[in-house]
């Protein structure tokens, strides 16, 4: 069995999902989350827990109650009107729900690249912005804290091609297999144009790697 692609994904419009609609009611995150996947042609149901004082959203029932919180549900009834229900039709089962402030973040499961590459476009379309914020692909090493989602997506053409190339020539080698020159001569480019995409190129990656932001 295939291993997969855990994504985290955070959306800022998520749409008319009750799970952030309820959020944006009070000041507090809601991330206990249930959800039951319906079966030939059953309704999937989504169960919160959430503080008590809130006015349920269009759709959301109250189930149970705690005293100060409720178990709230939600039936989904296939027209795809939130993230959630767009990763269930994928076949994309979520990890963990994160709801605050009316944003949302989802953890999630895609079987393989191409899947996980077909959900991310098609939820950039749906729900923009999205923010694309972890990749993890087991095996994993290190802890939760190691592991961050480097986005090669950030860089040019221009500066991926002067990376590979100064890459595959052993520019990154000690003893170097090839310089600054041998590359600039391979791409057509000055030495100061390659020396210039390699240093924008490594730092978006080290940002990246870090988790920091240069100005």
């Amino acid at each position: 069995m295939a291993s997969g692609i855990r994504a985290t994904i955070a959306f800022a419009d998520p749409g008319d999902c009750p799970i952030a609609a309820t959020a944006g009611q009070v000041d507090t995150q809601i991330d206990q989350v249930s959800t039951s996947v319906g079966f030939e042609g059953t309704d999937s149901v989504t169960e919160f827990l959430a503080p008590s004082e809130i006015e349920p959203p269009a759709g959301v029932e109250p189930i149970f109650s705690y005293g100060t919180e409720t178990i709230y549900r939600t039936t989904h009834d296939g027209e795809e009107c939130c993230p959630c229900e767009c990763l269930g039709r994928h076949g994309c089962p979520v990890h963990r729900y994160i709801a605050e402030e009316g944003s949302l973040t989802l953890v999630f499961h895609a079987g393989d690249f191409d899947t996980l590459q077909t959900v991310v476009g098609e939820l950039r379309d749906r729900y923009p912005p999205v923010d694309v914020q972890r990749l993890l692909q087991p095996p994993l090493e290190g802890t939760p804290e190691d592991r961050v989602f480097v986005n090669r997506g950030r860089l040019t053409g221009r500066q991926l091609e002067v990376l590979e190339t100064a890459y595959e020539m052993g520019y990154f080698e000690r003893p170097k297999r090839a310089n600054a020159t041998e590359i600039a001569e391979e791409l057509g480019i000055a030495q100061s144009t390659f020396t210039e995409h390699l240093m924008t190129a490594q730092r978006k990656l080290l940002d990246d790697a870090l988790e920091t932001e240069r100005p």
